[in-house]
């Protein structure tokens, strides 16, 4: 069973509404297969694959409760799947909360997407539906008929904005290593040494969740007296990214907390960085993703209760990992780093990726307007004309 294989799960009921297409040029009996022979594609880019499955599931799963296949995709059917997305209805058949894909209450759908995630849906469907025409599977590509396609399929999003600001990060990281009461035992101490070294690791590598996860101590290697993280990231592409002097440290911590020597070793390949309670077992990427939403919430709650500032509250509420990486990056361009030595230590393929990230231009340009007043009525007074 390969990854693919869920999508003809998940959509086997599609396979009666098909009928072959003439001039095809892969092996598909049904929309489904051709869907997976699309994602076999993507096989070795394991984070892609999944958003990509995701995508196309839903487009599937929508196809099938209209009766409608992907040869009889018109205009009009894309303003309805576009509409659909928006506000899934009825809710109890496509919403629902997270749970592994052969539990009953799984549901393809958290909530409504937001423009951004529509927009992002739609960039892959129709890269999906370019690679069917070539297949020979579709024998046209509905979203070429989009008038304002260019704006809609614009995936490119002016600015970041998912991230915590200075004070607040600053906040959240005090909170992070507050002392603890005399009677924790050794469960939450090793749980408090791992959240703080996991968020310190987050906000100073700016890392993706799945390479937080998949890390081992091996990755972080000495060269010529600089200690650098080695990381395959985003496309299988490898990469090594310089270690901040509090890093190494946030790492020495950890390592003394699971009882290894202070520095890590390069033949320690198979030595997760992240462990569960028992301190051997690596932590999963779901894990990770609950531990950290997890500490957000409870951050936002001790913030409420100590009287904080609403919009910080609701900041951390809504704050999921990923903004880890954003308010990383975010602060690293505030704070001096040059956008080139930013973009390679973000792994970006384009410098207009990582500039999305530039705040600080803002804050002087704010500041600058200032300066352009409406005149005091004290110092000029009205004469008359």
């Amino acid at each position: 069973m390969g990854m693919a294989n869920d999508v003809m799960t998940c959509t086997g009921q599609l396979s009666s509404l098909n009928e072959l297409p003439s001039g095809g040029r892969i092996s598909a009996q049904n929309d489904a297969q051709a869907v997976t022979a699309w994602l076999e594609e993507y096989v070795d880019s394991p984070q892609t694959w999944k958003a990509y499955r995701r995508e196309a599931e839903r487009l599937l799963l929508w196809l099938a409760s209209q009766g409608l296949t992907l040869t009889s995709i018109n205009r009009e059917t894309l303003r309805r799947f576009e509409a659909f997305l928006a506000d899934p209805q009825p809710s109890e058949q496509w919403i629902g909360p997270s749970k592994p894909r052969a539990h009953p209450s799984w549901r393809p759908f958290r909530g409504a997407l937001s423009p951004s995630s529509r927009r992002q849906s739609l960039v892959i469907l129709q890269g999906m539906f370019t690679w069917l025409v070539e297949a020979g599977w579709v024998n046209h590509n509905p979203f070429r008929l989009m008038r304002d396609k260019s704006r809609r399929l614009n995936n490119q999003r002016p600015r970041i904005e998912r991230y915590l600001e200075s004070d607040l990060w600053a906040w959240l990281w005090q909170w992070l290593n507050r002392p603890l009461k005399a009677d924790e035992g050794s469960r939450a101490r090793f749980e408090q040494a791992r959240r703080r070294f996991i968020f310190g690791f987050a906000y100073l590598l700016a890392p993706r969740i799945s390479e937080m996860a998949d890390a081992h101590m091996g990755d972080f290697q000495r060269s010529e007296g600089r200690w650098w993280w080695h990381v395959v990231g985003k496309g299988s592409k490898m990469a090594r990214v310089p270690l901040p002097d509090d890093m190494l440290d946030c790492l020495c911590q950890w390592r003394q907390v699971l009882g290894l020597p202070e520095h890590p070793d390069q033949f320690e390949v198979e030595a997760p960085v992240l462990r569960t309670l028992d301190g051997l077992r690596g932590l999963g990427h779901n894990q990770l993703y609950r531990l950290i939403r997890a500490t957000f919430q409870q951050a936002a709650q001790t913030l409420e209760d100590n009287g904080g500032a609403p919009e910080h509250i609701a900041a951390l509420r809504l704050a999921t990992p990923h903004w880890l990486r954003h308010t990383s990056i975010t602060h690293q361009a505030q704070s001096g780093i040059s956008l080139r030595h930013l973009a390679e230590s973000a792994r970006h393929a384009r410098l207009d990726t990582t500039s999305r990230y530039l705040h600080t231009e803002d804050h002087e340009w704010h500041r600058e307007q200032q300066r352009h007043r409406l005149a005091a009525s004290d110092t000029m007074p009205l004469k008359p004309l």
